[in-house]
């Protein structure tokens, strides 16, 4: 009796080590995993808060409730499913998916600079202010979990190929990690970004001369960090975008690009040994980007293009 209760109590200290071994396997894989999305989700967080303009302050936080349980069904019901069904039966396509949705990033980082330097942007914001309130809440939500979809489709084919090595458990289980606590993260940011104007409002109705700076620091930056957010997204979106089509390339047979790259940026790392990791690093995102906003402006030229073409072809 003894020993056989002993033998039992070892396995379920084994099933416990097991168990708290594949724990930390997914928890490291997650980390990982949502590293390599870092690019989509600086400009998913970057993107957001211009959904709730024009809209009152109170409506603000159940807006971006309705784009979390969106994105959470983006994530969770749709995306991953399709992530396993891809990783369990057409693996192959993982490298050709990326390298679309890494095109895609630098469609967008491009399309972006084009909006700064030619100001089409004024466009949608006289959109904003000639809406009614009822239909610009539904036109914002269902516009933000549209983008959403595409941004977290990315970030899931990001983790995805990052976590191949892992059994199709652990792939779901590391999937639903980062779904979730990239979710959670961004959004709980972009709640206190479009609220801080409100914050910086209480603080400066308080007493006290240093208090009340603060508010109004709050009030007066808020401004400023949407502007710095949009360019560090647009930067992550071309350096994450370039890289991806870029590797892809690499896995695909067309190594020339990648190798030059390589090559350049462990070359100018080699010219400051002390600091030629960090360098060769630098180096290889800036050709990243340059080749993203290259790649990026090609289809912003083509894109317009094939749309009249097929509105040609309609009629």
């Amino acid at each position: 009796m003894a020993s056989g209760l002993i033998a039992l109590l070892d396995d379920v200290a084994a099933i416990a080590k097991l168990a708290a071994s594949t724990l930390d396997d997914v928890s490291a894989a997650s980390a990982k995993a949502g590293a390599k999305a870092a690019g989509v989700v600086i400009d998913d967080a970057a993107v957001t808060p211009s959904y709730v303009v024009g809209l009152t302050p109170d409506r603000e936080l159940p807006i971006i409730g309705k784009i979390v349980m969106g994105s959470l069904r983006n994530k969770l019901i749709i995306l991953l499913p399709a992530a396993l069904l891809l990783s369990a039966f057409a693996p192959w396509m993982l490298t050709p998916l990326l390298m679309i949705g890494g095109s895609y990033l630098c469609f967008e980082a491009a399309e972006k600079i084009w909006e700064a330097l030619s100001g089409h942007h004024e466009d949608a914001e006289s959109h904003v202010a000639h809406t009614d309130v009822v239909t610009l809440e539904k036109e914002q939500v269902s516009g933000a979990i549209r983008t959403d979809f595409i941004l977290s489709g990315e970030i899931m084919a990001i983790a995805l190929a990052s976590v191949a090595d892992q059994s199709l458990i652990n792939q779901a289980l590391i999937l639903a990690v980062v779904a979730v606590g990239i979710t959670i993260g961004v959004y709980g940011v972009v709640a206190l970004i479009v609220k801080m104007d409100d914050i910086g409002l209480h603080l400066v109705r308080r007493e006290g001369a240093a208090i009340q700076s603060i508010g109004r620091t709050l009030i007066s930056g808020m401004t400023m960090l949407l502007r710095i957010l949009s360019v560090v997204g647009t930067v992550a979106m071309a350096w994450v975008g370039g890289g991806i089509v870029l590797h892809g390339m690499q896995q695909v047979g067309l190594p020339m690009l990648p190798d030059a790259a390589h090559h350049a940026a462990e070359w100018v790392g080699h010219l400051v040994p002390m600091f030629a990791g960090a360098i060769s690093w630098l180096i290889s995102a800036v050709l990243s980007g340059l080749f993203a906003i290259l790649l990026g402006g090609i289809i912003v030229i083509v894109h317009p293009l094939i749309l009249r073409m097929l509105g040609k072809t309609g009629h």
